[in-house]
């Protein structure tokens, strides 16, 4: 089957369409004719070698950590659903024309598929990151890259839970924070003149940029406690908590897929490339001036 593909480790020129083996659903899975393919950030550090250190990535590579697609192949020991369902869910090599799956959810007619491939992975991480912050209603959240798709997805959940929302973004998404529900500004130089200027107090912070923020957010917060970053390594040296180990569930992304269908918050799709220009669709995510969820489409 064609993939996207990485013979060796370095820049999105890298990428290119290859030839691969069709997986096999297994036990506990299903398999699906891949529709749409998010694109992460996570699949550039892999891309280029990034992440060896950490673990092993057997090359070829096929990056895709979240699909959207038609279930062609049900594993043994699932239940409730059937071959033409569609489906959504956290994948590994899912940049192809077949992807398994572990977890998945329905999606409603009121979904595309590139809709439906931005979901997984913003609403597991949005969800991991508010259930180790434990904010209150009345608590004031401080949220840096509050315009992309895990920052505005923590947005505008915290905000429908009564929690007030400072977001940084660039100056070309105030608006889309302020959409969201949130209090926006800019990052950069004078940033933390500009949140006290905001509020009088931080009570929890959430890097989701991973801009060299975190000094900044130390200051605002009085100390490390409840400052966490999705995307920062110097967390480590600073005594900040990082959190980058998923975990999915169905339940969790069936409620943030029906939140999206009823239109009560929103991830939006930037671009949808064709799954030949999976380089093109990195480099625009490795850049982090999306603008929203990029996705490709076999």
């Amino acid at each position: 089957m064609r993939a996207a593909v990485f013979d060796q480790f370095g820049g999105p020129e890298v990428l290119h369409l290859g030839e691969v083996p069709e997986p096999e659903a297994g036990p506990g899975q299903v398999r699906v004719r891949v529709e749409a393919v998010g694109v992460n950030a996570f699949d550039g550090k892999v891309r280029s070698g990034a992440m060896e250190a950490v673990f092993r990535t057997p090359l070829p590579g096929v990056p895709g950590l979240e699909v959207a697609g038609i279930v062609d192949q049900v594993g043994a020991d699932v239940a409730g659903i059937t071959v033409g369902d569609r489906v959504t869910g956290p994948a590994g090599r899912g940049a192809a024309e077949l992807a398994v799956l572990d977890v998945w959810a329905p999606v409603p007619e009121a979904l595309d598929a590139p809709q439906a491939a931005a979901l997984p992975v913003v609403s597991e991480t949005s969800r991991r990151a508010l259930r180790i912050l434990d904010l209150r209603p009345g608590e004031t959240l401080l949220v840096h890259g509050a315009s992309g798709g895990v920052g505005g997805l923590v947005t505008q959940l915290a905000v429908a839970s009564g929690v007030h929302v400072i977001g940084t973004a660039s100056p070309a998404n105030q608006e889309r924070v302020a959409s969201y529900g949130a209090t926006p500004t800019t990052y950069g130089e004078g940033l933390v003149e500009r949140i006290r200027a905001l509020t009088p107090a931080v009570d929890a912070v959430l890097d989701a940029a991973g801009s060299g923020v975190l000094p900044d957010s130390i200051e605002l917060r009085g100390g490390t406690e409840r400052v966490l970053t999705l995307a920062d390594p110097a967390a480590f040296a600073l005594g900040v908590e990082f959190t980058e180990r998923s975990e999915h569930s169905a339940e969790v992304l069936a409620g943030v897929i029906d939140l999206v269908a009823r239109g009560e918050v929103s991830v939006p799709v930037a671009k949808v490339l064709p799954l030949a220009e999976a380089g093109r669709a990195q480099s625009l995510v490795d850049d982090g001036h999306a603008g929203g969820k990029v996705v490709l489409v076999p």
